[in-house]
């Protein structure tokens, strides 16, 4: 029989793009860049080590707020904030300046930050899709052939819009790319300023909304996403325990999201403000579960690399092999799961 009393979430901190700067400087004198405290945060044991975790504001991210809601990040012996911010991208900066330890973030945003950021290290999967990201068509685009304009959010989005031009026998670099906030883009589709895009939920619903169609997903073309569980070598370094505890975590409460999307869609709005409705979607279409590398996943990152030198969005290709850390769950998880 399932316990339906939950602890009470704690209320998880938001920080917007436009405000980032001033509250990661804010929080670099307050808590000191990269560090891990002791039994300083709300919801750990005491000496329980206290750390920040990035995460964004949809129904991708309902693990998170599962452990937090259930208290799971405590019983694995750890105290987390969970700091959310509208893109992913942006938590992953937020993650090399040192404000948080570790961050939740796609494969392919991630993949095209390396570069510039070579210390992000990759430590397990905790989701994988090809049916949550749509390809959705303006009001009066009758077919992709008319495509013109499409609005991306660089990263995965852009990425999945490049593949699915791609598979339509669309030439890219034939259609301009407008980028955009993912909450922008379905009124610009509305409006006509463009013609298409491809995004996660709940944007395909709100286009549908705005009388645009969902073509297909991007499973339908042979394209699917990963989520990765974040962080950098520096911290890594001393701390591979709590991160060891933090993943022991997400992985029982991935399993809760599977088996009981109600109680993942009442953490998610709690935590997040996310309707109900969109989390219960996301666990149809999203398979949750945290799992180790393969060799089939790097492949698909190396060719996610390739993307990124051969468009020339980086002057380097990005280091998937130094960055993804095949075998550090099993090797560090041991007896914890």
């Amino acid at each position: 029989m399932q316990n339906t009393s939950r602890p009470k979430a704690r209320p998880v901190q938001r920080i917007a793009g436009t405000v980032f700067l001033t509250a990661a400087l804010t929080m670099v004198t307050a808590c000191g860049a990269g560090t891990t405290d002791a039994a300083s945060g709300s919801g750990g044991g005491a000496g329980d080590p206290h750390i920040r975790v990035a995460v964004g504001i949809d129904a991708g991210y309902a693990p998170f707020f599962v452990a937090d809601a259930d208290g799971l990040w405590a019983k694995h012996g750890v105290d987390v904030d969970l700091v959310q911010f509208a893109k992913g991208g942006e938590g992953v900066d937020a993650l090399t300046a040192g404000q948080v330890q570790m961050a939740g973030n796609s494969d392919a945003t991630t993949i095209g930050l390396l570069v510039q950021n070579p210390d992000l290290r990759s430590l397990l999967v905790y989701e994988d899709s090809g049916r949550y990201l749509k390809v959705v068509l303006g009001p009066d685009v009758k077919s992709p052939a008319k495509i013109r304009k499409m609005a991306v959010v660089p990263g995965l989005s852009e990425l999945a819009a490049t593949r699915f031009l791609e598979s339509k026998g669309i030439e890219p670099d034939s259609v301009e790319f407008v980028t955009a906030d993912p909450a922008e883009i379905p009124a610009l589709t509305k409006k006509g300023d463009v013609d298409a895009y491809v995004l996660w939920e709940p944007w395909p619903t709100k286009g549908t909304e705005l009388g645009e169609r969902i073509l297909e997903t991007t499973g339908d073309y042979g394209f699917s996403y990963q989520h990765w569980l974040l962080s950098t070598s520096p911290w890594l370094k001393d701390n591979k325990h709590v991160a060891a505890k933090v993943a022991a975590a997400l992985a029982e409460a991935a399993e809760k999201t599977e088996s009981d999307p109600q109680a993942a869609a009442q953490a998610a709005k709690d935590a997040a403000k996310i309707p109900t409705d969109q989390t219960l979607k996301a666990v149809k279409e999203i398979d949750f579960a945290v799992r180790d590398f393969t060799a089939k996943d790097l492949e698909g990152y190396e060719s996610t690399a390739n993307f990124y030198l051969d468009t020339g969005k980086l002057k380097a290709l990005p280091d998937v092999s130094r960055a993804v850390q095949r075998g550090w769950l099993a090797d560090n998880t041991k007896g914890s799961r």
